[in-house]
């Protein structure tokens, strides 16, 4: 389906070392534009192709007391399971509480090392590693916005429930997007902003013509709320 709207878009997947996968791997190498990018569990003949750089991460951490990282890339394949040699991005880093090597495996091609289009690191910190940012986005629907919730016997019903909590965290990236722009809140998770920021006590005045809001003077983020408030109207005003 995405290949039919998309014609010509290319497909990037990532994934832990539980989808590193013959089937998967093989797949996207047959697919025009499909490219992965998945953790690959280490093994001793991993660790030894990366010894040398281990070494210099560690004479690095001896001489500045800091961790550090080098990374390096390799053709690598299994015994059994995989079909061909595929490349793998190695990060080998040395902290504090010893070696951490990690590996990769990934179709993209190596071309433009020379530049750092697609060298070992930025595989492996800009393009692998944006997956946990990708899981906390989820997070923050499952834990903060109850969007996990599947408690009725009714399929349609729990999907609904799923509908608010998505539209629910998209109100709440906006909000973070357009009004909250250099505020202590400019990074908050979504449940961050809904305690801090839009869980106000309030008291509320019913006339016949009007509904009176009065929020708690001991508000300690009435700035941020005033300041929010005004950017949307803003946006608004411009969008209206």
């Amino acid at each position: 389906m995405i290949r039919q709207r998309c014609r010509q878009a290319r497909i990037l997947i990532r994934g832990d070392s539980g989808f590193c996968r013959e089937e998967l791997m093989a797949f996207c190498e047959g697919q025009r534009g499909v490219y992965y990018v998945l953790g690959l569990g280490k093994n001793p003949v991993l660790v030894q192709r990366v010894e040398r750089a281990l070494f210099w991460a560690t004479a690095h951490l001896c001489l500045t007391g800091q961790a550090s990282r080098e990374f390096s890339e390799f053709e690598y394949q299994t015994v059994r399971t995989w079909s061909r040699a595929r490349r793998v991005v190695a990060k080998a880093e040395v902290t504090l509480a010893g070696p951490n090597p990690r590996f990769v495996v990934t179709n993209l091609l190596s071309e433009g090392v020379e530049t750092g289009a697609l060298g070992a690191q930025r595989v492996y910190e800009e393009i692998y590693c944006a997956r946990g940012n990708m899981e906390n986005v989820l997070k923050q629907q499952t834990l903060d916005l109850q969007a996990d919730r599947m408690s009725t016997h009714h399929l349609v019903s729990n999907q609904l429930r799923l509908w608010l909590a998505s539209f629910a965290y998209l109100m709440l990236e906006r909000l973070r997007a357009l009004s909250l722009q250099g505020t202590e809140l400019a990074s908050a998770t979504a449940e961050t902003i809904r305690v801090r920021l839009l869980k106000v006590a309030a008291a509320l005045r019913l006339s016949v013509r009007r509904v009176y809001v009065q929020f708690c003077s001991a508000f300690p983020r009435q700035e941020i709320f005033a300041l929010s408030l005004q950017r949307l109207k803003a946006t608004a005003w411009q969008t209206g």
